[in-house]
């Protein structure tokens, strides 16, 4: 993982804060340094230009969420299937929630097919769908439920992971502040821990009785 450097840092943070309120286009370098309060040539000497900035941060925000979600899977490697979808959940929820702007920016420029980010994304985000999918399949299986549409289950879960990122505005009543960050992350990763206990246990005992009577 790169290391941090305090004013490098409070670039790349001002960075995601005019990225998420203007866009990457609207956002000039000279913005990006007022905010930070630092000299242009401060900017240039780190990131080269607006382009290498970007690339940096990007890069800086998926080598951390894939370092959480290796660490979250390695903790919970003698836990449940079960248990560990619903804990990898809640560690995928919180970091988006801790890093809310640059987690918004972010997913609205992949749902447009932006091609700046989706280069630099395509490998954490194959890495992502791996981890995802695995970890929810072995969930599954380990409840039997050998569902023929789990691919469109998977669809759900990770649509879910996105929705607060991608509609930010529907949100923004509940969220002020850092504490109020935490409480929207346990809340909405636990709406999901409900689903899936809903679609893997509730629907899993349907199917029991489907084969008791023969039915399935």
């Amino acid at each position: 993982m790169m290391k941090k450097n305090p004013s490098r840092q409070k670039v790349i943070d001002a960075a995601s804060s005019l990225f998420f309120q203007k866009g990457f286009s609207g956002t000039s370098v000279r913005d990006i340094a007022d905010k930070a309060s630092v000299n242009v040539s401060l900017i240039s000497y780190y990131f080269k230009s607006k382009q290498g900035l970007l690339e940096y941060a990007v890069t800086q925000y998926y080598e951390a969420y894939l370092q959480t979600i290796e660490e979250t899977l390695e903790q919970d490697e003698s836990l449940p299937a079960l248990e560990k979808i619903k804990d990898l959940i809640s560690s995928i929820i919180q970091y988006k929630q801790s890093r809310h702007q640059f987690s918004c920016f972010v997913h609205r420029e992949l749902s447009l097919d932006s091609v700046f980010v989706r280069e630099m994304a395509v490998t954490y985000l194959a890495k992502e769908n791996f981890y995802i999918s695995n970890t929810f399949f072995a969930a599954l299986e380990e409840q039997k439920r050998k569902d023929p549409d789990r691919q469109f289950l998977l669809m759900q879960l990770k649509g879910m992971l996105m929705t607060p990122y991608m509609l930010q505005n529907e949100w923004k009543e509940q969220v002020i502040g850092d504490y109020s960050h935490q409480i929207f992350a346990k809340k909405y990763a636990r709406s999901i821990h409900q689903w899936l206990d809903f679609i893997i246990l509730q629907n899993k005992s349907g199917s029991d009785r489907l084969a008791t009577y023969g039915l399935d």
